[in-house]
């Protein structure tokens, strides 16, 4: 049997320690199916509902093992599908690489069915980026693409003609006439140094040891060096605001952990912000720069793996290039170990605080569910080496402030893309990366209805993920996001009757259960976790439950007040759960 172009792929792809390929077939890639069907016993292909999702997975892969994560897609309508995914990856820094299918290379440029050139419209989202037109060009060109997304910490795209990925392995059409040959590369990646300068370790160590009242804001890019932010923020005696994306860098019930800032953040975090006179920012590129120091209230330091980002939120005096692990623990002999604990213990103490009132708002006395009892059923009955992920809006708030990291425990969601939909494919591809660890998806009304039918892939490939829908109905994120631009609602709420998705669960032999009473909650959580295979949790939640800030600003109170002045349709029940809300706290 002749050895085609798509063994040669698939092959490499193997070299580089790939086992698993998310994806959907179509006749633009059948010669690649043909390769991973020669190598079934090598690489799986996991076949998705929605090229979409198989992007989400690509990507939720690299974020949970670090190893590249890959995709495949059809020409045309297939590998458009991919994009919003493959975003997640390029924003992110999530090495993964697409593969995707083109017309055959005589038809090019006529018009012909689907003919998309999907090379060009990758160009915005991709490190490497290559039609690949001749045989001979593989297997070097792979090598050169995961190179590329290793390094640059991004997107690599191959688009293959349906005549190439069939041709001959060997073969090369054309007469050679330059001065080279196809580069025999090698399926091995060097990454940089992890270690910063000397020089700028010294200066950062100075900077540091001057704090009086120091701040660390941690991110994923932190996510493991957990043992070494926990050592430097002893030394320094300094609070660690973490960052959405990096919630689980160090235990939420340290006593160093003050939460996140932002409006996903907490009362200590915010305060910390304005208070500190040093920021060490470790392993983030924190976009939301009304929620850092004011230039000039702080020094600030950073540890920060790229240097193009190095620097580029606010004025900063000691930037360090190098990987977080690796730099804390080459820094941490140099620093002066601070013998006044008392910036440490005033935010240690409102967070004691800021912890009693989110627990008084975690409550089954509520009705309709307050979601933050939803999201505290879950946190209660998991496993301390869970993994929960979770898609955009509301519900990110909730898991924010309500999902505790503790063990092992992770969290990931679409973090500077903050798109919908990716908490189920998320779920997926984590669980099928760790078959012995819980995997729950915490995910939105809106969110889920988006790739509901990846449900049905879960139980397909008997993967127990668990998935539990905050369920309010609604466009929750931007209905408060209207508000708080000083205008009503609009066009946010979906119309009834409201879905029940356990009745899909069910459909696709899964655990499903709708729950509207809170008394029901507890338990319906804890059988979906307890059960063999893929379960769901349907929740009604309250739909007016503002996901309030940890600390509300003056401009914020008034554009809301404004909001509903104007006319806001369900203003008296938004009302009604606020009081209560606070009347919850108090009674604490």
């Amino acid at each position: 049997m002749t050895r085609i172009v798509a063994e040669s792929l698939i092959e490499r792809l193997v070299a580089w320690g790939v086992d698993t390929v998310f994806g959907l077939p179509g006749d633009g890639i059948n010669g690649i199916m043909e390769g991973l069907r020669r190598h079934r016993d090598r690489v799986r292909f996991l076949l998705v509902h929605h090229e979409e999702a198989a992007a989400f997975m690509a990507t939720a892969h690299a974020k949970a093992t670090g190893q590249i994560g890959v995709c495949l897609a059809t020409s045309g309508p297939g590998g458009i599908h991919l994009l919003n995914g493959l975003y997640d990856a390029k924003l992110d820094h999530q090495p993964v690489l697409a593969i995707t299918g083109m017309q055959e290379t005589s038809v090019l440029g006529t018009g012909y069915q689907q003919e998309v050139h999907l090379d060009r419209l990758y160009e915005d989202v991709t490190e490497y980026n290559l039609l690949i037109d001749n045989p001979a060009q593989l297997p070097g060109v792979v090598d050169l693409a995961i190179r590329a997304a290793y390094a640059r910490r991004g997107v690599a795209h191959l688009t293959i003609p349906n005549d190439v990925q069939v041709a001959d392995a060997h073969e090369d059409p054309y007469p050679g006439v330059a001065p080279a040959r196809p580069p025999a590369t090698a399926p091995i990646y060097l990454s940089a140094p992890g270690v910063p300068r000397q020089e700028d370790l010294e200066a950062a160590a100075s900077v540091l040891n001057a704090a009086a009242r120091p701040a660390i804001l941690a991110g994923a890019g932190a996510l493991h060096a957990r043992r070494e932010v926990l050592a430097v923020a002893d030394v320094l005696g300094a609070p660690v605001i973490k960052t959405l994306p990096g919630k689980a860098v160090i235990p939420d019930d340290s006593p160093f952990a003050v939460g996140g800032i932002g409006l996903l953040g907490t009362r200590p975090g915010e305060e910390l912000v304005e208070d500190c006179d040093t920021l060490f920012m470790i392993g983030t590129n924190f976009p939301y720069t009304k929620h850092l120091p004011e230039p000039g209230q702080a020094r600030v330091v950073q540890l920060e793996a790229d240097p193009i980002r190095a620097g580029v939120r606010m004025p900063t005096e000691v930037p360090m290039i190098g990987d977080a692990k690796q730099g804390l623990a080459a820094l941490l002999p140099l620093l002066e170990r601070n013998g006044d604990r008392g910036h440490l213990a005033k935010y240690a103490k409102a967070m004691d605080r800021w912890r009693a009132d989110m627990a008084a708002l975690r409550t089954p006395d509520r009705d309709p569910i307050a979601p933050q009892y939803l999201m505290a059923c879950v946190d209660e009955a998991a496993t301390d080496e869970a993994i929960l992920t979770c898609d955009s809006g509301t519900i990110a708030t909730w898991a924010a402030r309500h999902w505790t990291i503790r063990g092992e425990r992770g969290f990931y969601l679409s973090g500077n893309l903050a798109t919908m939909a990716p908490g189920l494919p998320y779920a997926i591809a984590m669980q099928h990366a760790f078959p012995g660890r819980q995997v729950i998806a915490f995910v939105g009304d809106g969110g889920f209805a988006m790739l509901m039918a990846e449900f049905l892939t879960a139980a397909q490939h008997r993967l127990p993920i668990k998935v539990i829908v905050n369920n309010n109905n609604a466009l929750g994120q931007i209905l408060w996001e209207q508000m708080v631009l000083g205008y009503p609602e609009h066009g946010v709420r979906f119309a009834e009757p409201a879905a029940d998705f356990s009745a899909w669960a069910r459909s696709c032999g899964g655990y499903g259960r709708k729950v509207s009473d809170p008394r029901d909650l507890a338990e319906a959580v804890g059988e979906a976790l307890a059960h063999d295979g893929p379960a769901l949790v349907d929740a009604d939640v309250n739909p007016d439950e503002p996901p309030m800030p940890g600390k509300v600003t003056y401009e914020q109170a008034k554009k809301f007040a404004e909001a509903f002045m104007k006319g806001q349709p369900h203003k008296a029940s938004i009302a009604t759960t606020l009081f209560k809300d606070k009347i919850s706290q108090m009674g604490r």
